[in-house]
């Protein structure tokens, strides 16, 4: 080998690098461009972003532009004419009044709280209010005080608050009998007002917890008394609320959900008898998405319900008919999903909603914009570009302006018409040029099948920017298998950390497996019970996939990070799948589903807590440890219970392993901060490149 110029050698020596290695990943320029790249790639990207503001005409509106060199334009639209045309900025005042008209107001209507409780009644007569734990009256007139309960004690009693039918002569209260108490105390060494450690302590109920259970119970005022209502329909509740009075009040209705989250329920009880009907019963054998795919609309003009469900295997729409608990009609339909309701018209009868997977050849998980009519007629695709959508509509609702983007693609802004979603013009795209000339690498979206040969699994793929083809890089996996959601950026973004991490010599990419959120409930059933799962047969396809798509991905060196949920994920992947993942950094992990908050956990986890839990649990596992693992935690972490870090530390103390730990003193949940991610950057660079991180002990800090 020739002889090395000094300057090499001394790069050579502060990086700890073998001279054969020829600097081509994890050197000190690759940390130096990573440091730099948000800072690159600021304020690069024009024209991705219209702020209309209307005229008083509600036809014309104009907006700004900045553009490069500080300079800025002003366009004037008519958008009932679809003319686009460059105006100065004095023009604007010459244009009349310009008014940022209130927007229309398309605010999502879930109902979910129903009435709130109020102490006085609807005649003005009587004042409900909770004394020594019970239920009593006091009536405005004279002030006499009546009690209609007597067997409320401390551990089970009223609540303040009732619930009153319009005609006064009944009303609802909420009983509840306590749970059991559950304490985390976390220890915060290095607290900032003194020298001693000083302990914390919140509540957090977990998994399989006694916890609060909430009834109904009716009472008729005049006769003072109670009238039973038998709660067979719901005796084991995790929540019950959305408490409502009939018009007429002869009935009221409530949702009842039930621990497990197998059964969800709008319940009506006839206020003579207490008689209890299911007005809309709701059983699933796996899990109710209760978190995110709840929507119930009251139409008390027409006795009617709009209710979401799951039951046809796609998260759809239906109208029932409020008195009987017939479906009058389903309202969508069809192998796509309903992802959020932005406004009904009850008068016009009109549902105006966001859907994914609703335009056939584009990914699924672009969300889209439609409207239909309560019967279920009239579905209009109100957008259509192909990337993930945003509307802002016109102060009368005739016209919005619909921003689309990718990924892969800058934002594309149109105007569109409301009534038919007809593209009256294009506004603006998104000017990109000034970032191209940075280097900067445009993220590649990646397709490939699942484990059942037939799914698509939609992932994507950051790349370094002095890329070379002709190289191997190591493959990191930035994980997040939350079932609450999916988690693969759509839009678009001059900047995404894996970008930054990428930087440093490695291909970066995200992937959505089965057991995540936003497609079919076959797709998001993967994860009941199953948490462990993780998508991970659907992970390693793809990636698979893409290593013969690019040739340039090492399959032979495979990491995978995530916080939180990634985090337990992450160290998952090292103790169930080593033969393809071969170093994993895990920061804040909930490693152990027993040891992490309630609602998480039981709605995908199941309860009971049966045997699978620990079957699943990363401490019960970590004598399985095959490979490097970085394990991060915040001392101070309230989202996480610490000790679920703590405990695998234990678990694979006992079993003899090798792994590096960081504890961050004061950090909450994600251990916030530079260093902690500087230390998972140089993780990967040592583990996987097999390169030793500049030694940044050599130098004095600050």
């Amino acid at each position: 080998m020739g002889r090395l110029h000094p300057a090499m050698v001394c790069v050579l020596i502060l990086l700890r690098i073998p001279a054969s290695s020829g600097l081509a990943q994890g050197t000190a320029e690759d940390y130096e461009r990573s440091v730099k790249l948000r800072a690159l790639v600021q304020n690069k990207v024009y024209k991705d972003r219209v702020t209309p503001h209307w005229l008083a005409d509600n036809r014309r509106f104009w907006y700004r532009n900045d553009l490069p060199g500080g300079k800025v334009e002003f366009i004037l639209i008519d958008a009932e004419k679809g003319e686009r045309r460059t105006i100065v900025e004095k023009d604007i005042a010459a244009l009349g009044k310009s008014i940022e008209a209130k927007q229309p107001d398309v605010s999502p209507r879930r109902d979910r709280r129903g009435e709130r409780p109020r102490a006085d009644s609807p005649d003005g007569k009587w004042t409900a209010f909770v004394k020594n734990h019970n239920l009593h009256l006091r009536a405005k007139e004279g002030g006499k005080e009546v009690a209609l309960s007597k067997d409320g004690d401390a551990e089970d009693g009223y609540n303040e608050g009732a619930f009153w039918s319009p005609d006064s002569k009944k009303l609802v209260a909420l009983r509840t009998k306590k749970g059991q108490e559950h304490k985390v105390h976390l220890l915060e060494s290095s607290p900032s007002d003194r020298m001693e450690p000083k302990l914390h302590t919140l509540d957090y109920l977990k998994p399989g917890d006694r916890i609060d259970a909430t009834k109904p119970h009716l009472f008729d005022v005049a006769e003072r008394k109670e009238i039973v209502v038998a709660d067979t329909l719901f005796s084991n509740p995790w929540s019950v609320r959305d408490v409502r009075w009939s018009p007429d009040s002869r009935r009221f209705t409530f949702l009842y959900n039930q621990r497990g989250h197998q059964v969800l329920r709008i319940l009506g009880v006839d206020a003579d008898s207490g008689t209890v009907r299911a007005v809309i019963d709701e059983q699933n054998k796996t899990f109710i998405d209760y978190n995110s795919k709840f929507f119930a609309h009251y139409l008390n003009a027409t006795n009617e319900i709009v209710w979401m469900s799951e039951r046809d295997g796609w998260n759809h729409l239906y109208l029932y008919d409020a008195t009987t608990g017939r479906v009058k009609n389903r309202i969508t339909k069809g192998p796509w999903v309903v992802r959020g309701i932005d406004h009904l018209d009850d008068k016009a009868r009109q549902i105006w909603f966001r859907a994914g997977g609703i335009h056939p050849g584009q990914d699924p998980y672009h969300v889209h914009f439609c409207r239909i009519n309560f019967d279920g007629s009239g579905l209009t695709l109100l957008t259509e570009g192909d990337g993930t959508h945003t509307i802002a509509y016109s102060p009368d609702r005739r016209y919005f302006l619909d921003t689309y983007t990718r990924v892969d693609m800058a934002p594309v802004t149109e105007l569109r018409r409301a009534e038919d979603g007809k593209r009256i013009c294009e506004l603006e795209r998104a000017d990109i040029s000034a970032l191209l000339r940075t280097a900067w690498k445009t993220p590649k979206r990646f397709v490939a099948k699942g484990r059942d040969k037939k799914t698509d699994i939609h992932g994507v793929i950051f790349r370094p920017s002095n890329l070379d083809v002709h190289k191997k890089y190591p493959i990191v996996e930035q994980i997040y298998a939350g079932p609450q959601g999916s988690f693969v950026p759509k839009a678009f973004r001059a900047f995404h950390y894996p970008q930054e991490l990428a930087e440093l010599g490695f291909i970066v990419v995200q992937i959505d497996g089965m057991g995540t959120n936003n497609r079919s409930k076959a797709f998001h059933d993967v994860c009941w019970k199953n948490l462990g799962d993780a998508g991970f047969p659907d992970r390693i396809l793809w990636m698979k996939a893409a290593a013969a798509e690019y040739p340039y991905l090492d399959l032979k060196r495979v990491g995978i990070y995530g916080g939180s949920a990634g985090g337990q994920n992450a160290l998952r992947a090292v103790l169930a799948h080593s033969d393809f993942y071969k170093a994993v950094s895990a920061n804040c992990g909930c490693h152990d589903n027993r040891m992490d908050k309630i609602w998480w956990n039981e709605l995908w986890m199941g309860w009971p807590i049966g045997p699978h839990y620990a079957e699943q649990s990363n401490v019960t596992n970590a004598h399985k440890l095959r490979g490097k693992l970085l394990l991060t935690v915040g001392e101070m972490d309230r989202n996480v219970d610490p000790a679920s870090t703590m405990q695998v530390v234990n678990a694979l103390i006992k079993a003899g392993k090798d792994f590096e730990l960081l504890v961050v003193p004061g950090a909450g949940h994600g251990t916030p901060g530079g260093y902690a991610k500087r230390r998972e950057q140089d993780f990967f660079v040592r583990h996987l490149l097999g390169v030793e991180p500049p030694d940044r002990n050599a130098f004095n800090s600050k």
